[in-house]
């Protein structure tokens, strides 16, 4: 059997890379994440079987236990909770992988140089990961003691400290013959990144949570593969270096879009300086609507684009949006979705509900694509978006969210933003979109709202 474990591995390798080919196209998305489930489900029973392993009780209970809570995560969590249980199981990737090595510092005596190096590595990656990513989680959540951005003085000096700390942490960790000196090093290393892996993210904005996420996920892939080299598993050194490349790839995809840089996302100072603006001088002209009128201006509409939001997902109301548009295409219009990068909470968020509601790919349109021609749609309907379509990003270099590319829904000839009030986004900013005189307002639940929309439409 033990000749059999490198093939079985290098069979499961295939897997991930083939399966991560496919998930990149939407219509074989599930396809893709199926391969890369049967690829681990491989990797897993190699390992099982593999002559070095014991302790089976230990594993199935493992295993069992996994299971069940991943099953249950999986169908109780709710699709706008999704970005938090991604940050979580990021995290616990990295937690994974700090025990993992541990472990292995524990109980082998001899390791080579290089094997020690992982070994501090994966402790120091994989700590900083599950902290970090808790800390997301946090602010996901909104937990009060988390929901702003907030940094010690000389946060950039500490973060270089505990940097420089972990690696003389690891160099006395690869150069010492003394177990007691390795393992207590192993300790500090774990105990220093955990700090830095709070103090990276803490600092961070809200609106900026999306790349966070991103970021974490790249992290623990690289503490994965750290850790793959520590035990000697080709199958997790390939998986985790995948997780770790599509990762960077992600984040940078992400900074481009939010116009930030890789390198203050590394370093946790992504948060802006405030705008000095007066919320009640923004929203002095604000105008509100109802369902009728916003029917009556739809009925002359030949080009309509929704854009959603972080809202869209909470009201569930894609459903709803799927309605609507297949009531207007009825009588002529072009329906379009324009979907920004960061939109939700998570890479991919907003792509995911619409294709729930059986929304066409060919309709979702990226930032770069519909931004040229959105001066020649009729009405743009927002619903629940709100840092994604504000032209602070443009018009002012002190907002938080100044130089970040946003959907110019304000070029169109109408605008009718569908939310419950005048709230500040994730950003935490009010948005000079909503008292433009092309903007109309409509407050009420998105799904609600939608659903009253598409009735007055058909009474027309």
């Amino acid at each position: 059997m033990n000749a059999l474990v490198p093939l079985l591995y290098l069979v499961a390798s295939v897997l991930f890379i083939v399966g991560l080919k496919v998930m990149s196209l939407p219509r074989t998305a599930v396809r893709g994440n199926l391969l890369g489930a049967l690829g681990m489900l491989l990797a897993i029973l190699t390992t099982i079987l593999d002559r070095g392993v014991t302790g089976y009780l230990f594993i199935a209970i493992g295993l069992i236990a996994g299971t069940v809570i991943g099953t249950l995560m999986a169908k109780n969590v709710a699709m706008t909770a999704m970005p938090q249980m991604v940050g979580m199981l990021n995290g616990l990737g990295g937690g994974a992988s700090v025990l993992v090595a541990f472990s292995d510092l524990l109980n082998t005596s001899d390791h080579h140089l290089d094997t020690l190096i992982a070994v501090g590595l994966s402790g120091l990656i994989g700590a900083v990961t599950f902290w970090g990513s808790l800390v997301a989680y946090a602010k996901l959540e909104e937990w009060p003691q988390f929901k702003k951005p907030y940094s010690l003085p000389n946060q950039q000096l500490i973060n270089a400290g505990l940097v420089g700390l972990n690696c003389l942490f690891i160099a006395i960790l690869a150069f010492s013959h003394n177990s007691t000196i390795q393992i207590a090093c192993y300790l500090g290393i774990a105990i220093s990144g955990s700090f830095l892996g709070v103090f990276l993210v803490n600092p961070i904005g809200g609106a900026d949570m999306p790349v966070v996420i991103s970021l974490m996920n790249s992290y623990s892939g690289i503490a994965g593969a750290a850790t793959g080299f520590v035990i000697d598993n080709n199958a997790l050194i390939i998986a985790g270096a995948l997780v770790g490349a599509s990762g960077i790839i992600l984040t940078q995809i992400m900074c481009k879009a939010m116009n930030r840089s890789l390198s203050n996302v590394l370093f946790g100072v992504m948060a802006g300086g405030g705008s000095a603006a007066n919320v009640d001088e923004i929203y002095a002209n604000v105008r509100s609507t109802s369902p009728d009128d916003i029917a009556m201006i739809l009925d002359g509409a030949q080009r309509v684009v929704f854009v959603p939001g972080y809202g869209m997902a909470v009201a569930q109301a894609q459903h709803a949006v799927r309605e609507l548009s297949k009531v207007l295409e009825a009588r002529g219009a072009v329906v379009e979705y324009a979907i920004h990068p960061v939109a939700g909470r998570m890479p991919g968020h907003m792509n995911v509900l619409l294709a729930e509601a059986d929304v066409s790919y060919d309709k979702l349109k990226e930032m770069d694509e519909i931004n040229p021609t959105l001066d020649s749609v009729d009405v743009a309907i927002v619903i629940g978006a709100n840092d994604v379509v504000n032209p602070s990003a443009r018009t002012d270099p002190k907002s938080p969210i100044a130089g970040m590319p946003i959907i110019d829904v304000d070029k169109c000839r109408t605008v009718i933003v569908i939310k419950r009030s005048l709230s500040p986004g994730f950003a935490g900013i009010p948005n000079p979109l909503f008292a433009m005189p092309n903007t109309l307002m409509y407050y009420a639940d998105g799904q609600q709202a939608v659903l009253d929309i598409v009735k007055a439409v058909k009474a027309l």
